[in-house]
């Protein structure tokens, strides 16, 4: 697997806003290599542990709001750039990338790299399409989960068209403007800076790959290689009884209506406040990151661990 790994110069201009030093795990690239994964953390170290989870096409900047004020309540987080994303490793090729193997590397990179356990996932867009995945599939890992903005599809469903609109947009763009795309989904938009920042992994063309497939794993049909695995993670979200905190906004037309689902399947859920974060779009960690933090330190004090 040839990949890039984008010079550190080009995350200039984000250090203010985003003072964190990353750390670097390995994980296996599946072809015998090496991919070099970055990782954040804030707060205590001492504290309880919540692992922040980005999706597509953003990096763990998306989160910088909800890191401060997390670490102001006395919580340690732990950011992670998706591989493709970030300062993470880049494969160079669309088809380098597969939902399996993304679910892979957060594993091994969290569980083994950065040996965490017992934490409170916190997933939103396709944080969640991996996350939830790794936290059914290695149970020990996390011992409370909020969903925000997410969703776990089967291909049993249809699309939403505003998603379809999305994906081939993606698909159609001979440079994609990565920045902009992040703006589109905020409902203030963006400042300059701000897009910058999101613009700062991708040196070139050559280095977006990983938000080229993403749009592309999505299971869309029955039989997507991915469905089966997502329908058995549905089933152990089913009888998940472990704290489960639904964390959506009020205005993101993409996975809105799953919030409903994610209550009316995960036993868990209803034993929550029902949380609608208000004046947020699909990247509610832009538009109300301090809220959403704020619901989620609420909720680990509602769930000490014994």
């Amino acid at each position: 697997m040839q990949t890039i790994r984008t010079p550190e110069e080009r995350f200039a201009g984000t250090t203010d806003a985003f003072p964190y030093v990353p750390h670097y795990v390995d994980v296996a690239s599946g072809d015998g290599s090496q991919l070099q994964v970055a990782t954040y953390s804030a707060g205590p170290q001492d504290g309880e542990t919540v692992l922040l989870l980005h999706g597509e096409p953003s990096w763990s900047y998306l989160y910088r709001h909800v890191m401060r004020r997390l670490a102001e309540r006395g919580i340690r987080s732990v950011a992670v750039d998706l591989v493709g994303f970030g300062r993470s490793d880049k494969p160079e090729r669309v088809d380098d990338h597969s939902y399996a193997q993304h679910v892979e590397w957060v594993r091994e990179a969290v569980v083994e790299g950065l040996g965490l356990s017992g934490i409170t996932l916190v997933c939103q867009d396709w944080g969640g399409l991996i996350g939830l995945r790794v936290v059914t599939e290695t149970p020990e890992l996390a011992s409370r989960i909020v969903v925000a903005n997410t969703g776990l599809p089967t291909g049993d469903h249809e699309m939403p068209e505003v998603w379809w609109i999305f994906r081939r947009a993606v698909e159609d763009a001979e440079t994609l403007d990565v920045g902009r795309f992040v703006a589109a989904g905020c409902a203030a938009g963006l400042s300059d800076d701000d897009r910058a920042a999101y613009d700062a992994p991708f040196a070139d063309e050559a280095a977006k790959s990983g938000p080229r497939a993403m749009p592309l794993l999505i299971p869309t049909s029955p039989d997507d290689p991915a469905a089966p695995a997502n329908r058995a993670a549905w089933d152990r979200l089913a009888e998940w009884d472990r704290p489960f905190l639904v964390a959506f906004s009020d205005g993101d037309p993409i996975t809105g209506p799953m919030a409903g689902v994610f209550r009316s399947v995960v036993p868990a859920a209803a034993a929550e406040p029902h949380v609608v974060i208000e004046g947020a779009a699909h990247f509610l960690q832009e538009d109300a990151g301090v809220p959403l933090a704020d619901a989620v330190a609420d909720f680990i004090e509602r769930h000490p661990r014994h």
